[in-house]
């Protein structure tokens, strides 16, 4: 179990909380880039407990800033989309996409009082058919990861966007290093509603490793009964995403803080082409699906799909799960090793130094692969990356 303060510091995710600051670091996922057209070229966001605008100038850019001016408050959802910038609708302040404030109209001749005001501003790139916001110091800024399911070119892409969560983000990120409860939230509940999509997970669970590696943590189940297997591992994407080989599909999931007590999940499915060949897809035509809430008419679980299950796990627990009162066992070894991962970045972005994970070499970045060896080499190459980080922190 942790301490109250263990958990505050683990959950809240508003600016200047210390887990605030480490997710800022990460480049998040704000919307499908199907959500802004010319017609409609703004949309509210909430991340990281901060109210947001991503806007689509005229030239098909993209930029994010704080909903509120910073004359005297009013949204600028309502502004006016120019050229070279956003107009609020109150007064006419204008801001360029860097935040900078370009004019105010009935300020005198020759006033430089522009010069001194800035509306918060974020980073945003494109990729894979969604929008991404980088949030931390600029000064700071890394690559977007280009993960094999977002870069790879043989084959075709759709994006799922779940119900929001009405959860902590680490409740679904804590899951995602939950190797056992396969068998009886999915496995089993499936058998029991007469479903047959949870078959893969009714086997013997004989055993279960976690391999801390550069990006995260891998985690690998083997299974006995009449099918046994040894998986080949999926990641967790450090800090808050998990890579899923499902089949002939593959998938990235991000767990997007909203903020202390909503998360969004939005997922990216990656379909390879039965010959390998490139299936050209332009990111305009990747599909956009929105999931269904998952509820009944009364307001119960439904718990008749894998999201709809993780559901009820990650909300029945509470907006913001009281970790004082757990008891882990043996089987949550996993979720341990994810919190001390966490604490340790923490402690390297306190100090002033980059958190791991991050995607500095653009040579590195054509398309980011998972090559992952098995056993005590895999963590001691971990342990020595951890090393190798913590020794250049200032």
């Amino acid at each position: 179990m942790l301490t109250h303060e263990e958990n505050e510091r683990l959950t809240r995710v508003g600016p200047g909380t210390p887990m605030g600051q480490l997710l800022r670091r990460y480049w998040q996922p704000i919307c499908p880039l199907a959500e802004l057209t010319p017609q409609k070229p703004m949309k509210r966001v909430r991340m990281l407990g901060e109210d947001l605008i991503v806007l689509r100038m005229p030239d098909g850019t993209y930029g994010l800033m704080q909903e509120r001016c910073q004359h005297r408050g009013a949204s600028l959802y309502y502004g006016f989309l120019e050229d070279d910038g956003l107009r609020c609708a109150y007064h006419g302040w204008k801001y360029a996409l860097d935040g900078r404030c370009i004019e105010q109209p009935f300020e005198p001749a020759g006033s430089t009082f522009r010069e001194r005001v800035c509306q918060p501003a974020y980073s945003v790139e494109q990729l894979a058919g969604l929008l991404f916001a980088y949030m931390g110091p600029p000064e700071r800024k890394p690559l977007v990861p280009r993960w094999d399911v977002l870069a790879r070119r043989d084959g075709t892409r759709a994006i799922y966007i779940h119900a929001v969560l009405e959860a902590n983000w680490l409740q679904p990120m804590e899951n995602a290093v939950d190797t056992v409860h396969t068998y009886f939230l999915h496995g089993h509940m499936m058998k029991m509603k007469g479903i047959a999509a949870g078959q893969y997970y009714l086997r013997p669970i004989l055993n279960y490793e976690f391999e801390p590696f550069e990006w995260g943590i891998i985690k690998r189940r083997t299974y006995g009964g009449e099918n046994p297997e040894t998986e080949a591992g999926h990641p967790l994407l450090f800090p808050n995403a998990l890579r899923v080989p499902t089949g002939p599909f593959h998938a990235v999931h991000w767990r997007m803080p909203i903020d202390d007590e909503h998360t969004q999940i939005f997922e990216v499915e990656f379909s390879g082409t039965p010959d390998g060949s490139d299936a050209d897809q332009r990111e305009e035509d990747i599909r956009v699906e929105y999931l269904p809430s998952g509820m009944t008419e009364d307001g119960e679980y439904d718990m008749l799909t894998f999201p709809s299950q993780d559901k009820m796990a990650y909300e029945t627990a509470g907006a913001i799960y009281d970790r004082t009162v757990e008891h882990l066992g043996a089987s949550d070894r996993g979720i341990a090793l994810y919190r001390k991962m966490l604490r340790e970045q923490l402690a390297i972005v306190e100090a002033g130094g980059d958190p791991m994970a991050l995607v500095w070499d653009p040579s590195q970045n054509e398309i980011i692969r998972f090559a992952t060896s098995r056993g005590q080499a895999a963590w001691t190459q971990a342990e020595g990356y951890f090393e190798r980080q913590a020794a250049s922190t200032p």
